[in-house]
């Protein structure tokens, strides 16, 4: 069975690069009916927050990404937090110490700067030079009476080239002199990344480990832990990194990038995870409007790109309007815009709410633009920004006047009633255009432009449009 894992470090907002690594594994797992496993990797002390992992779950959860073992939820292999598995770590370093695939190294952090800089100038990889790796017994006790602290190092076969085949980028080859040996337990007796990774993900029965690109360089260090101790392989796969617009890698200078900053703008998790599914992976026909089903259905690894993937915020904009007008049904929509109603200092019932997204919702692109789009159908006491000399004017006096005496006594009025009444002003009054709508518009809402009046009226009914009306008349 196809098993993946996401396994993030809570120690800030979950981004976009992340928030993909997470999706192209759950729909990889979900297309080969496999299991995703969620595993935090909170071994940085100082930066790991509970609160981080609290909201990374969440996040991960508003997105749509299920996963079938983890901190939240248990599992054969757990714990599924690293800070939870230090027991575990101490047996298997035990075990390379036996088997002499690791030795101590009592090298400061001075003599290691020392080799790098030389290695630097001698236009050569930097790496570590192996002075410590046949120390005999007596040299060892030596600097240890000397108070001198130790790391274990990974004993690395001279020369040898790592080959593996990697899902997205095909053969890769790196030899071991790039990097040479290398720790995996610090100073302070704490086991580093490259170790305990390999030990989670042998013990969880990992299959396939998919993740940024980032970590290939990673990859070589953890075949020859996993050889070592005698684990199988899993096979790798390395997607590409996301660059912004300018072509540089995507980060905070280039906007919002965390998942919470998009949740908090206003879009919905579905135009995100359809956004992020199209981050170097494309389905084979031209639609790019595809549901989660659907892309599960559709996606392979080996049609990931292996060209870096280029984030497009005006595309994630237009497809997040497309899941507003056309994908939510009025009720689902407006029970998630709702906050932002109300974060706006919009207040009213639930079919009220209702009865405005249902007239805005073609010019919202993220439901941040409730802020200016419902505005019309909220204000009490507001100014006129724009379009006074309209209202001033005998004929626009005029024109809101008789607008106002034609629908008193009505019992209400609809986008109709409104259609009929405007016609009846414009052959009385001999007015049309802006002249006839323009002093309506700037009596009910202080601006020149905004929502079609005739929906306005309908929305706001008759006693809040009397009101308007009767405000602006006291004014001029």
């Amino acid at each position: 069975m196809v098993r993946v894992r996401f396994a993030p470090s809570p120690t800030g907002y979950l981004h976009l690069g992340n928030a993909r690594t997470a999706l192209f594994n759950y729909i990889f797992a979900k297309h080969n009916n496999g299991k995703l496993v969620l595993r935090i990797e909170d071994t940085d002390r100082e930066r790991s927050k509970k609160e981080y992992e609290d909201m990374l779950i969440d996040d991960l959860k508003w997105l749509g990404v299920e996963w079938d073992e983890g901190v939240d939820k248990g599992g054969e292999f757990a714990p599924y937090r690293q800070s939870e598995r230090t027991e575990i770590y101490k047996e298997y370093i035990e075990k390379l110490k036996q088997s002499g695939h690791i030795y101590k190294c009592y090298c400061t952090p001075e003599e290691l700067e020392e080799e790098r800089k030389k290695a630097l100038a001698e236009k050569r990889p930097p790496r570590y030079s192996g002075k410590c790796r046949n120390l005999t017994e007596e040299e060892r006790k030596k600097l240890e009476a000397e108070g001198r602290s130790y790391v274990w190092r990974f004993r690395v076969p001279d020369g040898e080239t790592i080959i593996f085949e990697d899902l997205i980028k095909g053969i890769v080859e790196i030899n071991v002199n790039e990097f040479g040996d290398f720790v995996i337990v610090r100073s302070d007796g704490s086991p580093v990344y490259n170790f305990v990774v390999v030990i989670d993900d042998a013990l969880m029965k990992i299959t396939h480990v998919i993740r940024g690109e980032d970590h290939l360089s990673n990859t070589p260090k953890q075949i020859l832990i996993y050889r070592a101790l005698n684990f199988e392989v899993p096979k790798f796969a390395h997607l590409p990194i996301i660059l912004g617009e300018d072509k540089s890698k995507l980060s905070k200078r280039h906007g919002a990038v965390s998942v919470r900053a998009f949740r908090d703008e206003g879009y919905l998790s579905e135009a995100m995870f359809n956004g992020l599914a199209l981050l170097g992976w494309h389905p084979k026909e031209d639609n790019e409007v595809l549901s989660k089903e659907e892309i599960i259905k559709e996606f392979k690894i080996e049609d990931i790109h292996n060209a870096p993937a280029v984030f497009d915020r005006a595309k994630l904009r237009w497809l997040n309007s497309v899941y507003i007008r056309e994908k939510l049904d009025l009720d689902d929509l407006t029970k998630r815009a709702i906050p932002f109603f109300k974060k706006f200092g919009y207040f009213g019932d639930y079919e009220y709410y209702k009865k405005v997204l249902d007239v805005i919702r073609d010019s919202l692109e993220v439901l941040n633009d409730i802020k200016d789009r419902a505005y019309p159908f909220f204000i009490e006491d507001y100014s006129i920004e724009e379009g006074l000399e309209f209202i001033q004017s005998e004929t626009g006096k005029e024109v809101i006047k008789r607008f106002y005496e034609k629908i008193k006594d009505r019992e209400n009025i609809d986008r109709n009633d409104f259609k009929k009444i405007t016609k009846e002003i414009q052959k009385e009054l001999k007015v049309k255009g802006k002249n006839l709508f323009m002093p309506i518009r700037v009596a009910l809402t202080g601006k020149t432009s905004g929502v079609d009046l005739s929906l306005l009226v309908e929305v706001i009914g008759k006693e809040k449009t009397l009101k308007r009306l009767e405000r602006i008349l006291n004014i001029v």
